[in-house]
């Protein structure tokens, strides 16, 4: 649903939606209502208008909270592929339980205040909180403001709040076993040079595939590279073609902590004229967009955003009702997508 599409069931023009949404004057009080009715009948609201929170009152209303950073949950983090199909889904299923879905953004380095901000903000029964990049103490703060408060992307055991997060350790124990299946021994490790609780748990899953299935990780074959640019990075080319330099064995494949390191990877390899899988095998790990457009189309292991997404609006909903006693951590189980980036040797 768009702005023309509720300009053509109201039988007037875009200009005159966008007006109705910012409380500006210019239209009829007539006019205005019969567009809000529309609105809230088809449970839209546009994220980049504000002032449509103060037009747009309903008693059903959900709020989409992410507290945005410099290092991975950018500014524009609904336009990063794994986010922006997350918000796809929490969009439909609110709206398939006639609940609209409020945006609200929080720069961290401005928390408190902003915080004190949205304790003001009382149009919303729910906030599912985007917790990506947070500590216990930024969630305790959330909590503080909404009781009625599920975290995606997160999990803090000893905090009683409802959590969703896809299955890390699983996810990265199949992409490990998939690669030793095909023969890998020399398995490298890519990780995020910024830290979070998905990649912990996804290098325990590595770790524990280590153990299970018998492979070594060398000091030497850990790179650390950003966790949220595409294109090739100067430092691990450097440390390839150190290694390159001095006859050092590189390894056969390399497992990386999601997707963006992993094309980032490849492109870098590349460049150098290594070619994946030929020489290096790469498997990624979220299964976003890019992951078919990249050459050779990516190995990754799949998170299941549709199923995060349902589990996340139905945990606020049940918590709006007063149905939730207990508070729930639904962890969601991945699958490995195979394609071109993994081969055998």
């Amino acid at each position: 649903m768009k702005m023309d599409d509720i300009a053509k069931l109201a039988s007037v023009s875009k200009s005159a939606v966008s007006l109705a949404l910012s409380g500006k004057a210019g239209i009829s009080k007539e006019t205005r209502e019969k567009i809000l009715k529309i609105v809230k009948e088809t449970g839209y609201i546009p994220r980049s208008m504000v002032k449509a929170e103060q037009v747009y009152r309903m008693n059903n209303s959900l709020r989409f909270l992410a507290i945005i950073d410099s290092t991975f949950v950018l500014e524009q983090y609904n336009k990063q592929p794994f986010f922006m199909e997350l918000i796809h889904y929490i969009e439909e299923q609110s709206r398939l339980r006639g609940y609209s879905l409020l945006f609200s953004t929080i720069d961290i380095s401005q928390f408190e205040r902003d915080i004190r901000v949205l304790q003001k903000e009382s149009e919303h029964n729910g906030i599912i909180l985007l917790g990506t990049n947070l500590n216990k103490k930024q969630i305790e703060a959330v909590l503080a403001i909404q009781k009625n408060l599920v975290v995606l992307d997160n999990l803090v055991d000893e905090l009683e709040v409802d959590f969703v997060v896809m299955n890390n350790i699983m996810g990265a124990y199949q992409a490990c076993s998939y690669m030793v299946k095909q023969g890998h021994k020399h398995i490298g490790y890519v990780q995020s040079d910024f830290r979070m609780h998905n990649f912990e748990s996804r290098k325990k899953g590595f770790e524990k595939a280590q153990n299970d299935l018998g492979f070594q990780l060398a000091e030497e074959d850990i790179f650390v590279l950003s966790p949220s640019i595409l294109s090739a990075q100067e430092q691990f080319q450097k440390q390839i073609k150190e290694r390159i330099k001095n006859n050092k064995a590189l390894p056969t494949a390399l497992f990386c902590e999601n997707d963006y390191l992993a094309i980032s990877v490849i492109k870098s390899l590349n460049e150098l004229g290594l070619r994946v899988p030929e020489d290096i095998s790469v498997v990624g790990f979220d299964n976003i967009s890019e992951s078919v457009i990249i050459s050779p189309e990516l190995t990754t292991v799949h998170v299941e955003k549709e199923m995060m997404a349902t589990k996340a609006v139905e945990q606020v909903i049940r918590l709006i009702n007063n149905t939730g006693n207990v508070r729930l951590k639904t962890i969601v189980d991945t699958r490995l997508t195979i394609r071109k980036s993994c081969k055998k040797v």
